[in-house]
């Protein structure tokens, strides 16, 4: 038996149907074909929420296209610190360019700030008088240091020592500046450190080996090692005492070791004195390897 209710049997007139006029019929002709409204916006709600659902599960199968990226897809601040950090401070490995077997960290820490200009003489061994010289320089203090030039180089015959003592041909590793030169001869083009030409830069004797050493004062850089700065490096005063020794310098190499000096061939000198500049501060960074 049919739910809906028949025509006709409710009680009273009221129950009888009544007439229709054309009015009345295009209203209920108009909501039979047309959905609710409220049903209208369920419908479009449903089918928005399926189409968002069908990309995300596009997106995240394995080998997916990567959406394209909004509008607003600017780098967050976090991705941008560590890039920051490294152009703000050191780098995290500290060697600012220079080659890591050669210096301990706390021999790099003593190289001044403001230094641009950098010999490093790395040892072949701690008792080696055998040795490498670079020239390393940078634009501005805290930049990193590239090599400018290598050469080969010799040191005390009996190595490096941190307490030398006078006559023990050791040389004194560690960090010293460079600030006065001469030589017996004339200073090369270009030269800026204070340069004084004297007959004195004359080696008396032989080497260590017997060689001759002819030449090796043509041209010198006084290592600021025991010694007053702003003078000749001919200059006998050794603040220290005369004990630990005197007169280091880097000089002409007279294939031989020395008794504490670097020997380098005569053209590095050459290039050394055209290069270093007093308002660089250049310093030389001597020892054994690693020390």
């Amino acid at each position: 038996m049919s739910k809906h209710r028949r025509a006709g049997t409710g009680a009273g007139p009221a129950s009888r149907p009544r007439a229709r006029t054309p009015e009345r019929g295009r209203r209920r002709r108009g909501a039979a074909g047309r959905p609710p409204r409220a049903l209208v916006l369920v419908a479009t709600a449903g089918l928005l929420l399926f189409g968002v659902g069908w990309v995300h599960a596009l997106y995240e199968r394995p080998g997916a296209p990567v959406p394209p990226a909004g509008s607003d897809a600017r780098p967050k601040a976090h991705a941008a610190a560590p890039e920051h950090a490294a152009r703000g401070g050191r780098r995290p490995d500290a060697l600012q360019g220079l080659p890591a077997a050669a210096l301990s960290e706390s021999t790099r820490a003593r190289i001044p700030a403001e230094a641009r200009q950098l010999v490093l003489v790395t040892g072949k061994a701690k008792d080696s008088s055998e040795s490498t010289a670079a020239l390393y320089t940078r634009p501005a203090p805290g930049a990193d240091w590239v090599r400018a030039a290598q050469w080969p180089a010799r040191n005390g015959a009996k190595g490096w020592s941190t307490g030398r003592e006078y006559g023990d041909l050791t040389s004194p590793q560690g960090v010293f500046s460079l600030s006065d030169a001469g030589g017996l001869l004339p200073a090369p083009p270009g030269t800026k450190l204070p340069y004084d030409r004297d007959s004195g830069f004359v080696a008396s004797g032989r080497g260590v080996n017997g060689e001759s050493l002819d030449g090796s004062f043509d041209y010198v850089v006084a290592i600021d090692y025991n010694r007053r700065q702003g003078v000749s490096p001919l200059d006998p005063v050794m603040p220290d005492g005369e004990g630990r020794g005197g007169n280091i310098w880097l000089h002409v190499d007279h294939d031989g070791p020395s008794q504490g000096c670097v020997g380098l061939p005569k053209a590095a000198m050459k290039q050394l004195l055209q290069t270093l500049d007093p308002a660089a501060h250049p310093v030389v960074v001597m020892g054994p390897s690693g020390f």
